[in-house]
C-alpha cells in the first residue's frame, strides 16, 4: 500500500489534482504571470507523506526479486516513514519553482484528514529505504512539468 505518490507524468489538472501537483501548477502560473500571491486551502497544519514513484517503483522491484508474499505477508506499507505539513510544502515548492510573492491560506477551505502516515515498520525491517529526498524529487518533477508545458 501505497503513501502519496508524486512524479513525472502526474495530474496537475487543478481540479482533479492532488496536492503535490496542484501546488507545483499554482506556483509555477503565478510566478510566469507574476501574480502577487499563491492561495492555497485551510490553515496548511495537515500532514503528509511523500513518495516519489521512482522509489515506489524500486521497492516494488526489490520486495518482488528478494521475498515471497507467503513469507512477509500480503501487504506491505510503501512510504518514506515522515510526513510534512501543507504549509511547509507549500513554502518548499514556493522556493524550488522561484515564486516571490505571498503565501496567503484560504481559511473557508477545508483542511482535510490531520494526518496521513504510514507505518513502514516491515518495509524498513525488510531493508529497503527510499533514495529520493522530498527536495530533490519536487526539483525533478518541477522540471518535468516545465518540460510538458512548453
Amino acid at each position: 500500500m501505497p503513501t502519496n505518490l508524486y512524479g513525472p507524468n502526474d495530474n496537475f489538472n487543478l481540479e482533479t489534482s492532488h496536492v503535490m501537483p496542484a501546488l507545483i501548477r499554482k506556483f509555477h502560473e503565478s510566478k510566469v504571470k507574476n501574480e502577487p500571491e499563491v492561495v492555497i486551502w485551510g490553515t496548511g497544519k495537515p500532514f503528509r507523506e511523500f513518495l516519489h514513484v521512482d522509489d515506489m517503483a524500486d521497492a516494488c522491484v526489490y520486495l518482488m526479486e528478494n521475498f515471497n508474499a507467503h513469507d512477509i505477508g500480503e501487504f506491505v506499507n510503501i512510504g518514506v516513514g515522515k510526513d510534512i505539513t501543507i504549509g511547509e510544502l507549500a513554502v518548499l515548492i514556493k522556493e524550488i519553482v522561484g515564486f516571490e510573492g505571498e503565501l496567503k491560506k484560504d481559511l473557508s477551505k477545508p483542511d482535510g484528514t490531520p494526518q496521513k502516515l504510514l507505518d513502514i515498520t516491515k518495509l524498513s525491517s525488510l531493508g529497503w529505504k527510499a533514495k529520493i529526498s522530498l527536495k530533490d524529487g519536487i526539483e525533478q518533477t518541477y522540471e518535468w512539468y516545465q518540460s510538458q508545458i512548453k
